[in-house]
């Protein structure tokens, strides 16, 4: 598994939220976003609550309100869609000021935070939309990475401001995201030496190659040995709504190109890099 830094992007990334959250108008904080239910001001709010309850768990090891009867990813799932809701609908009565302050203090401890862990050792949480029961540390970081940038995304083009999709921010992004097309494809059988090649266009694109091994698992490769069995195209400017399923296959299909085995490359649609 090659390593995916992500940490010193953080500073960076929060600032931009700031700077953006202090730019709108109160009209702005009010409008609708790919994320349906939620609105501006729904999604800022989500954002402060991984800061602080990341802060609380893994920092202060204070839990609040446990998980019961978790015995499936979609228990896991419907567990933290409860928490969410239940936030995001108490803080409706904090002003955006409010949550800017919040945000930009605890933006700052959460980054110290992941600083002071080893990025080799054992996360608290593992990647379970990876496919994941053990994760290192470097790649829950790249995970809240991912939820950070996309989640701004979300308010960016709520308003018409871009701000975030250059190589720098989006291409980690994109990187993190494509840890999930091994476990995409687990059930998927083929032939030991079998390749599908992933290309994201734009600029934080890039191409992954997806193989299968003499052991029956499949496995992201920095190249394609062999002719790939099939190759999907999809355009970067929609390839982060898709994969955290604020798009569905359905709306995205003007946007990407599958060569070669429809079967196999249209697996790739199917990825979901995000807890749902």
């Amino acid at each position: 598994m090659v390593l995916i830094e992500t940490l010193y992007l953080f500073p960076k990334l929060d600032g931009k939220l700031l700077e953006l959250l202090r730019s709108l108008t109160p009209e702005d904080w009010n409008r609708p976003t790919v994320a349906r239910l939620w609105t501006v001001k729904d999604i800022a709010a989500h954002l402060l609550d991984g800061n602080l309850r990341n802060l609380s768990i893994a920092r202060d090891g204070y839990m609040g309100d446990p998980p019961t009867d978790i015995e499936s990813y979609a228990d896991l799932v419907n567990y933290l869609n409860r928490l969410n809701a239940e936030w995001v609908k108490a803080l409706k009565r904090l002003s955006p000021a409010v949550i800017i302050e919040l945000l930009e203090s605890s933006g700052q401890q959460y980054h110290e935070y992941l600083g002071s862990l080893d990025p080799a050792a054992q996360a608290i949480f593992s990647v379970g939309w990876a496919g994941e029961d053990v994760s290192p540390n470097w790649f829950h970081i790249a995970r809240e990475y991912t939820e950070k940038w996309h989640h701004q995304q979300q308010i960016r083009e709520a308003v018409g401001k871009p701000g975030i999709m250059n190589r720098e921010l989006y291409h980690p992004f994109l990187q993190t995201f494509m840890m999930a097309l091994p476990y995409t494809y687990r059930d998927v059988v083929a032939a030991p030496g079998t390749t599908v090649q992933v290309t994201i266009t734009g600029a934080g694109g890039d191409d992954w190659f997806l193989v299968r091994d003499e052991h029956e698992r499949w496995a992201l490769s920095s190249s394609g040995n062999t002719q790939p069995a099939a190759h999907t195209t999809i355009d970067g400017a929609i390839a982060w709504k898709l994969f955290s399923k604020s798009w569905r296959r359905k709306e995205a299909e003007g946007y990407l190109k599958v060569e070669g085995d429809a079967a196999l490359g249209g697996k790739v649609l199917e990825m979901v890099s995000v807890m749902a």
